[in-house]
């Protein structure tokens, strides 16, 4: 990606730890007690939801405390080997950064693998899982009076990352502060492949709809076909990455340039996997070919250079100017791939006779 999100604290991580005392505190303590609901005890507001839930008519309140309860009764005939081995993938599927990263001693599970281990319980973890980010859920007002809603989470999200461009691709806007709507936020690890993630927001990122469904739509960031572990860029990595953008166009005829005509090369140092990686899943060398030469960008681009003496400048230093505002501000008008497009067209004697 070309930078990482900054990440931030609110109060919708709460959902979270209901999530991880509910598996820790319940679900892997049941082999040992039976159900009732003095195991909420050591969590209050937890407990206040939860009988909120039950004794609601709402649907996704039922529905929250069937699946609970029905998972608790699976995870008591479990032997205590087969519970700590839930319990590290549980662990390594929330450690966002370190899968990212392709760290080799963590591991995370799909719901492949899961249902290899166990079968029903796979099912019902999937059904608890996947619902859990729907309004259904998140929209109780058990639920909002305690965490906020994700159009509060969102405002404070954008107060705090201001560029207003999709760092997934950098070619859209996304909605800001100031808008009455939002972009709907990306499970970059896919809630339909590994379990237990769909309410972490480390993995929670908005992304702009192009990116979201168009490109990205069910891939998986962490394996390739062969379904070998790579790395993958993390959305909220506290390192820029110093992602460089080079272009080289191979038809002097600029009016008819084609995606064929046009080679990118893009490189980030320490980061070439990642770098594939995110090109693959968001289209980057399609998209960025095809702004290239569309008639209101890369073409446009290459017009105001020439009409540069409309407005008593001369071609040559709108040409400078343009660079060096690239440089200054590369997020505004796509100048990341603005830049390195004039200089090719530069080098490609476009501008010789201005």
């Amino acid at each position: 990606m070309l930078f990482p999100y900054k990440y931030i604290s609110h109060s919708m991580e709460k959902m979270q730890g209901y999530i991880d005392y509910i598996f820790f505190e319940l679900w892997c303590k049941a082999p040992s007690r039976e159900y009732d609901e003095s195991l909420f005890d050591d969590n209050i507001e937890l407990k206040e939801v939860i009988a909120d839930f039950y004794y609601s008519e709402t649907k996704g309140g039922k529905f929250f405390t069937s699946k609970l309860l029905e998972i608790y009764e699976l995870f008591r005939d479990l032997p205590d080997i087969k519970i700590k081995r839930l319990k590290n993938w549980y662990q390594a599927n929330n450690d966002i950064e370190g899968l990212c990263s392709a760290a080799a001693e963590i591991e995370p599970v799909r719901y492949a693998e899961l249902n290899e281990f166990h079968d029903a319980l796979a099912d019902k973890l999937a059904d608890f899982f996947k619902r859990l980010f729907d309004q259904d859920m998140l929209g109780l007002a058990s639920v909002t009076g305690r965490i906020g809603t994700i159009d509060d989470h969102y405002k404070s999200f954008m107060t705090a990352n201001l560029t207003g461009k999709c760092p997934f691709c950098g070619l859209h806007d996304v909605k800001g502060i100031h808008h009455s709507k939002r972009e709907a936020y990306d499970h970059y690890l896919l809630k339909s492949i590994y379990p237990f993630i769909s309410i972490n927001f480390r993995n929670l990122a908005p992304m702009c709809h192009e990116c979201n469904s168009s490109y990205k739509l069910s891939k998986d960031p962490l394996h390739d076909n062969a379904n070998k572990r790579r790395k993958a860029f993390y959305s909220y990595s506290s390192h820029q990455p110093a992602v460089t953008i080079g272009v080289i166009i191979n038809n002097p005829d600029i009016d008819a340039l084609k995606p064929d005509d046009i080679e990118l090369t893009i490189d980030c140092y320490g980061y070439g996997q990642e770098v594939t990686i995110w090109m693959e899943l968001f289209g980057i060398d399609e998209r960025y070919k095809a702004k290239c030469i569309s008639e209101s960008d890369g073409k446009n681009w290459i017009r105001q250079i020439f009409d540069a003496e409309n407005y008593n400048i001369s071609a040559i230093d709108y040409l400078i100017m343009k660079k060096k505002q690239a440089g200054r501000d590369p997020f505004s008008d796509a100048n990341f791939l603005r830049k390195p497009f004039l200089e090719a067209c530069e080098k490609m004697g476009v501008f010789n006779d201005v």
